[in-house]
């Protein structure tokens, strides 16, 4: 038994893996195939086809390799198994999440440091963080991962009581999450 290719990309649903060839010394029998193996529910023959099964979804980070045994029987009823691997291709998520460890700030404080800024990434990859929107965003700036009010502005709860900006975090290739 033969697979034509043992790699699938992350993120792929309903996605075929390969081709399965099965090689019998008798031309003219025929074969049926079955899935087992420690991921073998998560996989479908079809068209003499390792597919996905309909709903599932690869995910490098949860699962970066499944182990499937097909099963190869004869009309004869003789049958012959073979172990796969199936790769998972790393394909690069974007973050998920940002956080800010305060969302106060003193009054009447002037260019004053407010939070330090951290997110999430599947991928661990550095994050780089930005304003990208808020109807107050002139008034802030990040420097070195952290959100400071921007040089003289000043906070006065009686002209103002609450801001809204929006952050952006950017990973290594690109990819962006957004919290307001």
């Amino acid at each position: 038994i033969t697979l034509s290719n043992s790699s699938i990309v992350e993120g792929s649903s309903d996605g075929v893996v390969g081709a399965l060839t099965v090689t019998d010394p008798d031309t003219d029998d025929t074969q049926t195939l079955t899935l087992s193996g420690s991921h073998g529910f998560l996989f479908e023959v079809s068209n003499n086809q390792l597919k996905l099964r309909s709903g599932v979804t690869t995910d490098y980070e949860a699962q970066p390799s499944y182990s499937v045994t097909v099963t190869a029987t004869d009309s004869g009823g003789l049958s012959k198994s073979q172990n796969f691997t199936i790769g998972v291709t790393n394909q690069n998520s974007a973050p998920t999440a940002i956080t800010l460890d305060s969302i106060t700030v003193a009054e009447n404080a002037v260019a004053s440091h407010i939070a330090n800024i951290s997110g999430v990434d599947p991928d661990q990859d550095d994050l780089t963080y930005s304003i990208t929107g808020g109807s107050d965003a002139s008034s802030f700036e990040i420097v070195n991962d952290m959100l400071h009010l921007a040089a003289g502005v000043s906070a006065d709860y009686e002209t103002q009581s609450s801001y809204s900006v929006t952050l952006t975090a950017t990973d290594s290739e690109s990819l962006t999450y957004n919290e307001a």
